[in-house]
């Protein structure tokens, strides 16, 4: 993964930077140095966010090294799933998969996608959309704002998290300054030792400062940015569901409308025909067993 690869370049060069011109004093203060910054950066985070959102923050660390959540074989397996869904509810309504969107979780369509089952904002998503046009034949005029609206509420919540992440690294600096401020108090209370002692305690105190601006732009700013590219690609798969799902209530085939959503998707996500033709074939087939 190129994320981490670069984690690791940018530890490495600045930790060989910081070990060549610094010294032992330096060294000395740098775990002090780091508990105290991360400490009130942890605290800041949870001070100013629910504690979902600080939780989902924390966890974006992980997610921009780790990437996207959906691969292309993701994508190929949720469009063979709602090629079923759709075809199913066109030729017995919406009564045909009643029990697949009550109970996604015994479903035997759902568990051809465990992925899928593990996400239950996409689970919801597909499940809700279909029992409101049950329930309210008139939805289906009104699909396409409703599957907009809970779509950008869906990808609006995860964006507080990359904003959480944007704020600690706009705060980061300051941080920085607050810890060299510290030991500036603490040099100016030995005034009296000698210029080689107040040389180290004020090369300490301004490792502070460094490591704020550091951890602010080498680190956590870049994280921020890749996790808010991470929200916006997971966002495609329930774009997807909902274009399926809009297809479907303006009487569009399955095939076509399964089709016009796998010709949507980026290159690097996009199934390919043969594969796609290929898992409809199986699920057919265990169908009909």
């Amino acid at each position: 993964m190129i994320q981490l690869l670069g984690f690791v370049i940018v530890l490495l060069v600045v930790s060989g930077a910081l070990l060549v011109s610094g010294g032992p004093a330096v060294f000395a203060a740098l775990p002090f140095e780091l508990a105290l910054i991360g400490g009130a950066a942890i605290g800041t985070v949870m001070i100013g966010n629910s504690a979902p959102v600080a939780k989902a923050a924390f966890v974006g660390f992980g997610r921009a090294l780790s990437g996207a959540k959906w691969t292309k074989s993701d994508y190929a397996g949720l469009l063979t799933l709602m090629h079923e869904l759709t075809r199913r509810a066109q030729r017995g309504g919406i009564i045909a998969i009643e029990q697949d969107i009550e109970n996604p979780d015994q479903s035997d369509l759902f568990a051809t996608q465990p992925r899928l089952q593990q996400a239950p904002q996409a689970v919801g998503l597909i499940c809700d959309s279909f029992r409101l046009l049950a329930l309210d034949p008139a939805m289906r005029e009104r699909s396409v704002s409703y599957l907009q609206d809970t779509v950008g509420e869906i990808v609006e919540a995860r964006q507080r998290a990359v904003t959480a992440l944007q704020t600690l690294a706009a705060a980061l600096p300051a941080l920085g300054i607050v810890a060299a401020v510290l030991g500036i108090i603490k040099t100016m209370a030995m005034i009296d030792q000698s210029t080689a002692v107040l040389g180290e305690m004020i090369a300490a105190a301004l490792l502070g400062t460094f490591l704020g601006v550091f951890l602010a732009y080498g680190l956590v700013g870049p994280i921020a940015n890749r996790f808010g590219q991470i929200v916006e690609e997971e966002a495609v798969y329930l774009d997807t569901i909902a274009r399926i799902i809009t297809s479907y209530t303006q009487g569009i085939a399955p095939r076509t409308a399964i089709e016009m959503a796998r010709a949507s998707l980026p290159v690097g996500l996009r199934p390919d025909v043969s594969d796609l033709d290929s898992r409809l074939k199986v699920v057919r087939l265990e169908q009909a067993a």
